[in-house]
């Protein structure tokens, strides 16, 4: 639908993206579903989610919208020199937070993947391309898109009544079932994002892959119910705490509870030890 271009902001003196149509638009459709992209966009004011500068008509009468340069790379480039585990994690926070955002103002992303997720240099998380969002109510602003609308938005996404990317996009989304498509298919992205994120880990700890496992369930009633309870659990998992998704067992339990006090067991331990030596020796 769009092509993205390095522009100069020249009353600004700064560097900024413009994406434009690049396809002839006779019936005004394609400008008509940019201007309702930037629109989105715009009303989703989060550090986390790509900033709309402007909007407008180039000279020879293409619609455009301008928008925050994103320095950095695409969460699969990231993740490729990503250190650990616990940095993806980090990083995956900060995505959660971003949809969580967009689906407290009814808005869905409907084809969230690495490729649509930049990291900064920083560390800073930006999701992009929201050319698919899906307005839950009209209140949100805008109406929906018609799910039988063809979107050439997005390169490897799918188009007509299934909209998304396959091996991310959920199930019931796959499926063209527009009505069920809800913030539990984002969850399912997300899910598989995470995924994504830890397939190259050598030993996968089972409470990480049983939140990835429940996040990307077929059953839409045993899934995650919104990003907040996918995002808490990994809050959980992050902080060394149980995890909704892994029922633990008392030995389990008390062995995470061993690796978390590690350092006052190790204590307790040297102290019982000197101890016991200082008895000995008054006793000879």
């Amino acid at each position: 639908m769009g092509s993205v271009y390095r522009v100069e902001d020249t009353t600004l003196g700064r560097e900024v993206a413009l994406k434009a149509i690049r396809m002839a638009d006779s019936t005004g459709a394609i400008a008509a579903r940019l201007l309702r992209e930037a629109k989105i966009i715009a009303r989703l004011e989060h550090p986390r989610i790509i900033p709309v500068h402007d909007v407008g008509t180039l000279p020879d009468g293409r619609v455009f919208y301008t928008m925050k340069l994103v320095q950095g790379e695409r969460l699969d480039q990231y993740a490729a020199g990503a250190s650990g585990v616990l940095e993806r994690l980090r990083t995956f926070q900060k995505i959660c937070e971003a949809v969580s955002f967009a689906h407290a103002h009814c808005i869905l992303h409907r084809d969230l993947k690495p490729h649509n997720i930049m990291v900064g240099p920083f560390g800073e998380v930006l999701v992009m391309d929201w050319g698919l969002a899906k307005v839950l109510t009209e209140e949100a602003g805008g109406g929906e898109i018609r799910e039988g609308q063809q979107n050439p938005a997005a390169s490897n996404t799918s188009h007509g009544a299934m909209l998304g990317t396959l091996g991310y996009m959920a199930p019931e989304q796959a499926r063209g079932e527009a009505s069920a498509v809800g913030e539990r298919a984002d969850v399912y992205s997300l899910g598989a994002i995470l995924k994504f994120l830890l397939t190259d880990s050598v030993s996968l700890p089972r409470a990480l892959g049983a939140i990835a496992g429940k996040a990307t369930v077929e059953d839409l009633a045993e899934r995650y119910g919104s990003v907040k309870e996918l995002a808490d659990d990994i809050d959980r998992y992050v902080d060394g705490l149980p995890v909704s998704a892994y029922p633990e067992s008392a030995i389990t339990r008390l062995w995470r509870w061993m690796g978390k006090n590690r350092a006052w067991i190790l204590l307790i331990l040297a102290y019982l030890l000197m101890r016991s030596l200082f008895i000995f020796w008054r006793a000879r």
